[in-house]
C-alpha cells in the first residue's frame, strides 16, 4: 500500500490495517524463526553428537577395562550433570 491510500482510510480502516500487517508479520517471522531454529539444532545435532552408552563402553574397552553397567551408568550421569551446567 502506498503512503496516499493510508491517508485516505478512516480510523477504524487504518488501526485494521495495522493490526492486520502486524498479526501478519508475526506469523511470518514465527514461521521463519521455527525453520531457521530448526536447521540450527539440525547442524548442530551433526557437528557434536549426543554420547550414548555403546560409545562409552568403546572408551572403556580402548582403556583396556571391561566396563560394568554401574560404571557406564555413572559416567552417563556424569556427562548429564556436566551438560547441565
Amino acid at each position: 500500500m502506498n503512503i496516499a491510500l493510508l491517508a485516505e482510510l478512516s480510523g477504524g480502516a487504518l488501526i485494521g490495517t495495522l493490526i492486520g500487517v502486524i498479526i501478519g508479520a508475526l506469523l511470518v517471522g514465527g514461521i521463519a524463526g521455527f525453520f531457521i531454529t530448526r536447521a540450527i539444532v539440525k547442524k548442530q545435532l551433526k557437528d557434536n553428537p549426543p554420547i550414548t552408552e555403546a560409545q562409552i563402553r568403546a572408551m572403556y574397552m580402548s582403556m583396556g577395562r571391561k566396563p560394568s553397567e554401574g560404571d557406564i551408568k555413572k559416567t552417563m550421569n556424569a556427562m548429564k550433570n556436566a551438560k547441565k551446567k
